[in-house]
């Protein structure tokens, strides 16, 4: 039976393994580590490993921890160099932390740092599953970060939100909890007069995202509404449920279990594993533009024919990720490419019948195959 509310997220049967993400400003005030908070919010986790769930932790700050230790302005991410280098440092006190404070209740944490990359590409996406499996099994709470020390501007996260979401679908978690500053998603602006909360959120559709601010107040964290929404999406596509909720109280899960306050996204729908690794992808080597009747297509589920496609955009190679782009320039897929840019750009518009001659090897059954898309 799937989760259809908060409070069922202290239910062993149906959440047996939750990831919870906290924030820098929730970590990290004025004066340094908030320890009575942590300490807290430890508490709560010893809490659900007594009850018989799994628990892993995605948690920020190493740069905030870091920055105020070297004295660096601007909380350390004044610049690519600070924001590394802050990490360098402040990653070994975040882990003795929460190490230490774990320990405080006889759990063993395991520190992984991540990049985007070792959850992007399938092998080393596999290679997370079976060490987060391993670490589980055998008791440990796995406290993970992205590994900003080395992360570029090009090949990192950004956000802790949509890590959490990706490290959900490799650990094949119940639910993600990402604690923020607000209690959870409104209508729009919650400093807006009237704004409303929305309890419980059916899958992220255009009108659940137009109501996304991209503020974050504290200034010191990089996420906003809007990533949180991202991670729900990427969550949603592993039938994993997605909970915001307000972390700036003490014992900030009993409050969101106990008095139902953030709120709940249920996804529609469950892809495959394979599917939903490539769904939840960031990073896409490129673009097919395609017709209005092969998006109709698509949708029937269908795989991607040559006839249909109008424009290619983007250097990519066979096997590799590339969006399928809607004519007015909504994405409406993620799939693995069977040609490189150049051929689909040679054989684009052309039926099967003709491709052959272009090509100068028999075609391939289609651009991209149903099995190796998923539909957005």
């Amino acid at each position: 039976m799937p989760i259809s509310r908060l409070s069922d997220l202290a239910d062993a049967t149906l959440s047996p393994r939750l990831v919870i993400k906290v924030g820098s400003a929730l970590l990290v005030g004025a004066g340094g580590v908030r320890g009575a908070w942590v300490a807290g919010l430890v508490a709560e986790i010893a809490e659900a490993r007594a009850r018989g769930q799994d628990v892993i932790v995605v948690s920020s700050g190493a740069i905030a921890l870091g920055a105020a230790t070297l004295g660096l302005e601007k909380g350390g991410r004044g610049s690519l160099a600070d924001a590394q280098a802050s990490a360098a440092v402040g990653q070994i006190a975040l882990s003795g932390l929460w190490a230490t404070l774990l320990g405080d209740h006889g759990l063993t944490a395991a520190q992984m740092l991540l990049t985007l990359e070792d959850l992007e590409d399938r092998r080393r996406y596999l290679n997370v599953t079976a060490t987060l499996t391993r670490l589980l099994d055998a008791g440990a709470v796995p406290v993970i970060n992205e590994n900003d020390s080395v992360a570029t501007e090009e090949i990192r996260f950004g956000d802790n939100d949509r890590l959490a979401a990706r490290v959900a679908q490799a650990a094949q978690a119940s639910a993600v909890v990402l604690l923020s500053d607000i209690d959870g998603l409104y209508d729009r602006h919650p400093k807006l007069e009237g704004a409303r909360m929305i309890a419980v959120v059916e899958g992220v559709t255009p009108a659940v995202q137009a109501m996304a601010s991209t503020e974050s107040s504290s200034g010191m964290g990089s996420g906003g509404m809007v990533s949180k929404l991202q991670a729900a999406e990427i969550a949603e596509l592993a039938g994993i449920c997605l909970v915001i909720g307000n972390g700036q109280h003490n014992r900030p899960i009993e409050r969101i279990i106990a008095n139902g306050v953030g709120t709940l996204f249920r996804p529609r729908r469950k892809a495959g594993a394979r599917k939903a690794w490539l769904g939840g992808r960031l990073r896409l080597k490129g673009e097919i533009i395609v017709d209005e009747g092969a998006a109709q297509a698509l949708r029937r589920g269908s795989s991607l024919l040559a006839k249909g496609v109008t424009a290619v955009g983007g250097v990519f190679g066979r096997g590799d990720p590339v969006a399928i782009v809607e004519a007015g320039g909504s994405v409406l897929a993620h799939g693995l490419s069977e040609y490189d840019a150049a051929e689909c750009a040679a054989i684009l518009g052309l039926h099967s019948s003709e491709q052959e001659q272009v090509l100068g090897y028999a075609p391939r059954s289609a651009v991209i195959h149903r099995d190796q898309m998923v539909l957005k």
